[in-house]
């Protein structure tokens, strides 16, 4: 059995909609493009990098846009009109889009390209006010300290 009636979640989670669509888009087998190939790594708790293999294209042929809960990049190349006759065509040089869902709070923090390889830094940012609080009992007048999260050494 490999699908799942998710209904009775719309039905009774309010707000988990997105969720829900997530689950029912990976569910249907919508196969991601293969092309070009990428790494995702987690670099520390809050840091992610994206680094994609983009031989044969440019920096000026490539566009990263991030717009709230998603990472979109478009590679176009451009025709340089000069007709090739190829013996062996290995390097797949076409147009490519490739998207990739962010969780929340997570922010592009700068893209580099080197050497054909496209690297995108990405950091959580939890706001203030949704970090875990301690409260003390009986306390005075700030009875409210922010919890320090423990760090793992890098």
């Amino acid at each position: 059995m490999r699908t799942f009636d998710l209904t009775p979640l719309y039905r009774t989670a309010i707000g988990f909609d997105r969720l829900a669509q997530l689950l029912n888009d990976a569910q249907r087998g919508d196969a991601q493009p293969s092309y070009p190939p990428y790494n995702i790594e987690l670099v520390s708790e809050d840091q992610y990098r994206i680094v994609m293999a983009l031989a044969g294209f440019d920096r000026n042929e490539i566009d990263i846009t991030s717009e709230r809960d998603s990472l979109h990049i478009v590679g176009r190349k451009q025709r340089d009109g000069v007709e090739r006759t190829y013996l062996h065509r290995g390097i797949a040089a076409r147009d490519f889009e490739q998207r990739f869902q962010l969780a929340n709070h997570v922010k592009v923090t700068g893209a580099s390209f080197n050497n054909g390889m496209l690297t995108i830094e990405l950091q959580r940012e939890v706001p203030e006010a949704l970090k875990p609080r301690k409260i003390a009992i009986d306390g005075m007048t700030n009875n409210v300290t922010a919890l320090e999260q423990p760090r793992e050494a890098a």
